[in-house]
């Protein structure tokens, strides 16, 4: 399974931004899998952002409210559409995608990762 995450650029505060996770190679319906967004800002640990199943979505804190996850499975891609960007946001994002359809928020439960796209938010 590979995934290729795009869609990340510079922008200023306030701004929005999606970005997009297309997956390849994928052992079984695209479907079937979780999918999930983290980050890594300079000098910190990967932190959850958004996560989604079948049919329910989780956030992290930080986003809750500014990011939105989505999925298309006709097209084999996950989104985030970001709104409302800050200065904090400013990270590399990453997207994962999981056979296990329960894994939400740890980094433990996804198998595949995508190889990240920055996102840089000026003030």
């Amino acid at each position: 399974v590979q995934l290729q995450a795009s869609g990340g650029g510079l922008v200023q505060a306030g701004a929005s931004l999606r970005l997009s996770c297309a997956a390849s190679g994928l052992r079984k319906p695209f479907r079937n899998y979780a999918l999930g967004w983290f980050r890594q800002a300079p000098g910190k640990g990967r932190e959850f952002l958004a996560a989604v199943n079948w049919s329910d979505k989780y956030y992290g804190d930080s986003v809750k409210g500014r990011f939105t996850i989505s999925r298309d499975n006709a097209e084999n891609t996950v989104y985030l559409q970001m709104s409302n960007l800050k200065v904090e946001d400013t990270a590399v994002y990453y997207c994962a995608a999981s056979e296990n359809l329960y894994a939400t928020r740890s980094q433990s439960q996804y198998k595949y990762w995508g190889q990240g796209t920055q996102v840089t938010v000026s003030s």
